[in-house]
């Protein structure tokens, strides 16, 4: 497979940044700690922000350690209760930390003016599912419980994620549809990770998963997450929202995704199911973009597919 020429030419730059993850048990914890390093890097170039950070530890799923989260607070008073973000960082289920997203948080949080709360879920393989969702959900459940503590309207709460944290904020949506104690109003699913059997499809699609999350990589990711092959019968939907029979009542949804990105056809299939279950959806499918194309911030396609998501969000928490 040769898929470089689909590549938008902007985005060509961005694939020599991006660490190559060629996963074993043994190369998980170098990988995960060259992130770390490459976020502490970042951070130390990052531009100052008004937006009041606080690390706070949320009490766990039954059973379970605490669940740290940062809270992001935008600067000034504020005449009435702001709306709540519930934020899940990326990384395959595997890797990946709140910090990875601290520029975006802060950034979205004084756009928008909502409380944002980031989550640092456990990770898998050591914790398989249904930890890293009930992490997730404990946090939510503390985000609305303290609200007025936060300073957060309880009736308007939206979550989202990108890669495995899109694919932890839809199960996270069926979960809290399910148990019916937190009401969602929108979830933003940034090429989420939500099918197990897109390890197992063939033929495989011939134009996506070239770069960055690679066929490999997603087995990989998967296998850590369910503790056994993917594709298999009887994988929970709060593992892989995919695998949902009935998505009705789920909050309206925005899923984004690349022309190139391994997540392509499940995303679409998602979004396709979700607009049959009467779910409003609104779906994007960038050009020439592969999976993480958005660490090419310069670019013309980064930047439409960051104001387009924003945009949504804004409408949606009103």
């Amino acid at each position: 497979m040769d898929t470089r020429h689909l590549v938008d030419p902007e985005l060509l730059a961005g694939l020599e940044l991006m660490p190559a993850f060629d996963f074993t048990p043994e190369s998980l914890l170098q990988i995960r700690a060259g992130m770390a390093e490459m976020q502490k890097q970042q951070a130390a170039m990052a531009p100052p922000s008004n937006v009041r950070v606080e690390e706070r530890r949320v009490p766990g799923p039954k059973g379970a350690p605490d669940v740290r989260v940062l809270v992001y607070t935008p600067p000034g008073a504020s005449s009435g209760p702001r709306a709540g973000y519930l934020q899940i960082h990326g990384g395959g289920y595997v890797m990946g930390s709140p910090e990875m997203n601290d520029l975006h948080n802060k950034a979205l949080t004084s756009e928008i003016g909502c409380v944002t709360v980031s989550v640092d879920y456990r990770l898998a393989p050591e914790t398989p599912h249904p930890g890293p969702v009930e992490d997730c959900y404990a946090a939510l459940k503390w985000l609305h419980g303290n609200a007025a503590a936060l300073g957060v309207d309880p009736k308007r709460i939206a979550i989202g994620g990108e890669s495995a944290g899109g694919g932890l904020a839809a199960a996270l949506a069926l979960l809290a549809r399910d148990r019916g104690e937190v009401p969602i109003i929108f979830q933003r699913l940034k090429y989420p990770m939500i099918d197990d059997r897109t390890v197992t499809r063939n033929p495989a699609h011939p134009y996506t998963g070239e770069f960055v999350w690679t066929a490999a990589a997603n087995r990989f990711g998967w296998h850590s997450l369910l503790g056994r092959e993917p594709g298999g019968p009887d994988v929970s939907p709060y593992a892989a929202a995919s695998r949902a029979v009935d998505l009705k009542g789920l909050p309206p949804t925005y899923i984004s995704t690349g022309a190139l990105d391994i997540f392509l056809d499940e995303n679409l299939d998602y979004a396709k199911r979700l607009l049959a279950a009467g779910v409003p959806t609104e779906l994007h499918v960038y050009p020439g973009a592969y999976h993480g194309y958005d660490i090419a911030v310069d670019a013309d396609v980064t930047k439409r597919s960051a104001a387009d998501a924003l945009r949504a969000l804004k409408r949606a928490l009103g």
